[in-house]
């Protein structure tokens, strides 16, 4: 035996080369998963759940996630090679992709649309994704050998402030590039964003610090005090950085330094002078990357104790947990809900696990987030659509890496990737707002948090003074436990509710504009004993139309079929559905009348007429036009809970579980359009609104009172609202689903055909009702039929409904007769501009 093969393995022993396949989600719409192939250097590399770079086309490179690996090459198609991989671990969870899975199965929609809404923008890559140089990228001082083609990239980010991966590659004339752009990355030179979001940098703040060369000791500080003893005013910056940096204890706190706005926002000090302290190289100024929720200490805060009542609630809730995996806590508002979830959620933390907190409206978050702070510090994160894609992609990182313990977030954050979640707290799980309408996934997010937490074996608490009808009716049924809480939280009283039949006031000559006068005289008589008032109107705008006095002509948007609303502050019309808007006319276009006049009103007016009214109160309106920008929810309830605004004008975001100690009067001031709404969920969605907004007033031991404007005040509804007989209602309202096949009796999924012609979608629909008929029964399929609101965005819609028995067993039989009745109409020429949209479970 030669010497070069004494120590080879005998050939049955040599390790067989493994060709390895990976199915990747692409985030597109697509109806299966891809399978690439894995070179088989990365075979140890390429995790399920990680992102790798792939070829999608003869040009596009995406990022997608791993799904599964194996080694079955596809039997239609030649696997191409995977690129390149990103991540060195998964971003993406097993429990993850379960629950993704499960939702593209159960809303009708690809895993290519969950997890195009679950990723935020910076964890996704396209072709078209950008390089830039890293923040804190220093060429003199880098440690990194670097190859030709890196310093060509380097060389050419100096010169243009961001390239894409396509110029990339021109410029090294390399068609797989993507290794080098990777160990840019590793060694921080350079940073990834998406063209289509903002650019992805770390947070990055300038400081000061001395130059090191005067910080070698007390002695060469004390020279330098000496020099700078003629120069009184460089020598204030100086006394003033070493009086916020313990330099005389420390040296070493000199490396940190200090904010440069600190210094330079300072009135006492030159900057003339700081300029010149940095030009003599006296002090220095450099870049830090710090993250976007810095460190937060704990406390001061002392739990609250509970009451005797919520004791016993959050006690039956645990004992309810210990056999069943949901839990239903009725409590009705003011009851004191909050304090046992925080109580809850400290024992959870405590055990070690992770913590979901759902709530609907961003507004809400301003307010928990202050309490939750005080008590889990550094460990609570906050996640909603309000901050930027670099901030949701740090609470994700957070989540994985274990910092956050405890999540606040809007519906959303059902998609973090949570790995230790032992529970999931759902306020308010009655609200509409955790439905997703536009794009799919149309989720419903209450519905998810159930699934996440039997994927976590998780337990589930939802929450709400008003429950909704299915909650109830599966807590009454056993298949969840139920816990009720009727008193209301220390020495607080559910308020007095009155009604005011407006139209008898018209007739006595008592309305101001849209206030009775009992509303205006209570208002005011609040506001001299120092307390607060909430105002509701369901519609936002000044008006929701104008017209014609003349001729009776109205403003149409051009997209939908819908009347343009009237906003006076930007004085346009504007469409509610479609955002199109245009400028109010001085005269009638069709027949040249100056007589137009507003019809209906909505908050701005409110807003707008109060302060004609009373002048003298502090009036803040809370809608989607004033909360649009980043912080504005929280400036809006500060101000209020401050005691800076005596009234607050708002939609139904003031209706959700805001808690204000000086609020003693509400007023709601156009009931009956809720009421009468083309819905079977009309009556049971305006109790809740209108006992939710009743609930803000009378909290922490004052007297409430609740004033409600109709002109119909012998609605039986309302008696229900004054007794807060949430019995009655869902009594009346079970019965008369199970008489009529709605929910929970029955599943609905509704069907929209939607066509830029009104013919064509009228005749699709007709082809897809009688398709779906045929396959699961005429008396299922309810339809087709145009929608009230019948053109949206330039489509003329119709609508199927389709009723399942919810114990028929045969929802995924169904699913798929649907989603291949749908596949054979989109073949059809006939109607090839035809889009079908499915939502299961439509709110």
């Amino acid at each position: 035996m030669t010497p070069e093969l004494e120590f080879q393995l005998p050939i049955d022993d040599v390790p067989e080369r493994v060709t390895l396949f990976a199915d990747v989600i692409l985030p597109l719409p697509l109806p299966k998963l891809y399978t690439y192939r894995i070179p088989y250097q990365m075979n140890d590399e390429v995790l399920v759940g990680a992102r790798v770079l792939v070829q999608f086309g003869s040009k596009r490179v995406l990022s997608c996630v791993v799904a599964r690996i194996h080694e079955q090459p596809p039997a239609d198609y030649q696997a191409k090679y995977l690129l390149e991989v990103i991540d060195e671990k998964p971003v993406v969870t097993e429990p993850q992709l379960k629950l993704f899975l499960w939702m593209a199965d159960y809303y009708l929609c690809t895993l290519g649309e969950v997890i195009n809404a679950a990723l935020p923008s910076a964890l996704k890559l396209s072709s078209e994704s950008k390089i830039q140089l890293h923040p804190n990228f220093k060429e003199e001082t880098n440690e990194w050998p670097l190859s030709g083609h890196e310093e060509k990239i380097i060389f050419a980010l100096k010169q243009k402030p961001h390239l894409t991966f396509t110029e990339v590659g021109s410029l090294l004339q390399l068609t797989s590039f993507h290794k080098i752009i990777k160990s840019l990355l590793l060694k921080e030179i350079i940073i990834i964003f998406e063209e289509i979001a903002e650019k992805y940098a770390p947070k990055v703040v300038k400081k000061l610090r001395l130059a090191p060369m005067f910080t070698e000791d007390e002695e060469t500080l004390e020279e330098l005090f000496n020099q700078l003893a003629s120069k009184p005013k460089q020598l204030d910056v100086l006394l003033k950085y070493v009086q916020l940096v313990p330099l005389l204890q420390d040296m070493h706190t000199n490396e940190a330094g200090i904010d440069k706005n600190i210094i330079t926002s300072n009135p006492h000090l030159s900057l003339s002078a700081i300029n010149t302290l940095l030009k003599n190289g006296v002090l220095e100024q450099f870049d830090m990357v710090v993250s976007r929720f810095p460190m937060v200490e704990r406390g001061p805060y002392v739990m609250p104790e509970l009451s005797t009542a919520q004791a016993a609630a959050r006690d039956g809730v645990l004992e309810n947990f210990a056999q069943k995996d949901t839990v239903l806590l009725h409590g009705i508002t003011g009851s004191g809900k909050t304090e046992i979830y925080i109580d809850l959620i400290q024992k959870a933390v405590e055990a070690g696990g992770q913590v979901l907190y759902l709530l609907p409206e961003i507004a809400l978050t301003a307010q928990i987030v202050t309490r939750l702070k005080r008590v889990f510090g550094d460990r609570l994160g906050v996640y909603h659509s309000k901050f930027s894609d670099n901030e949701r992609v740090e609470v994700w990182n957070g989540i994985l890496s274990g910092r956050f313990q405890v999540v606040i977030g809007v519906r959303s954050s059902v998609f973090l990737p949570f790995h230790g979640l032992s529970l999931i707290i759902v306020d308010e799980e009655h609200e509409p707002s955790y439905k997703q309408h536009e794009p799919a996934p149309r989720y419903n997010a209450r519905e998810v948090a159930l699934m996440m937490a039997q994927f976590h074996g998780a337990k589930t608490l939802l929450g709400s003074a008003t429950p909704s009808i299915e909650s109830y009716y599966h807590s009454l049924s056993g298949r969840w436990g139920l816990v009720t809480l009727t008193e209301r939280f220390g020495e607080a009283t559910l308020p007095q509710i009155d009604l005011i039949d407006v139209r008898q006031e018209g007739l006595k000559k008592n309305m101001l504009s849209h206030f009775s006068q009992k509303l205006v005289h209570s208002i005011e008589d609040t506001l001299h004993k120092k307390e607060q008032v909430i105002l509701f109107q369901n519609r936002r705008g000044y008006a929701p139309f104008i017209d014609c006095n003349e001729c009776a002509w109205i403003p149409k948007c051009k997209n939908c079929a819908v009347s343009l609303s009237y906003h006076k502050f930007s004085n346009e019309l504007r469409c509610h559905y479609c955002g199109y808007t245009e400028r109010k006319p001085n005269d009638c276009p069709a027949c040249g009348s100056t007589m137009l006049k507003t019809v209906g009103f909505g908050t701005e007016k409110i807003e707008d007429e109060l302060k004609l009214l009373l002048p003298q109160a502090r009036i803040q309106r809370m809608d989607l036009d004033t909360t649009k920008k980043k912080n504005s929810h929280q400036q809006i309830i500060e101000d209020f809970e401050n005691l800076r605004t005596d009234i607050l004008v708002g939609t139904q975001m003031v209706t959700k579980g805001l808690d204000f100690e000086h609020v003693s009067l509400v007023g709601i001031l156009s009931a009956d359009s809720i009421i009468h709404f083309p819905d079977f969920r009309a009556h049971e969605r305006a109790f809740q609104l209108f006992v939710q907004v009743s609930g803000r007033a009378g909290r922490k031991g004052k007297a409430g009172r609740v004033l409600i404007q109709t002109a119909n005040p012998n609605q039986p509804i309302f008696q229900k609202v004054i007794e807060n007989d949430y019995l009655g209602l869902y009594e009346q309202e079970i019965a008369e689903r199970q008489k009529f096949r709605y929910p929970p009796f029955v599943r609905i999924i509704q069907i929209t055909i939607k066509n830029p012609e009104a013919r064509p979608a009228e005749n699709a629909a007709i082809a897809l009702a009688k398709d779906l008929g045929d396959r699961l029964g005429r008396k299922s399929v309810l339809g087709p039929e145009a929608p009230h609101i019948f053109k949206i965005r330039n489509q003329f819609l119709q609508e199927i409904h389709i009723k399942l028995d919810r114990d028929s067993g045969n929802l995924k039989f169904t699913k798929k007769q649907i989603q291949e009745a749908v596949f054979q109409l989109t073949q059809n020429k006939e109607f090839k501009n035809t889009r079908v949209v499915l939502d299961v479970d439509p709110a």
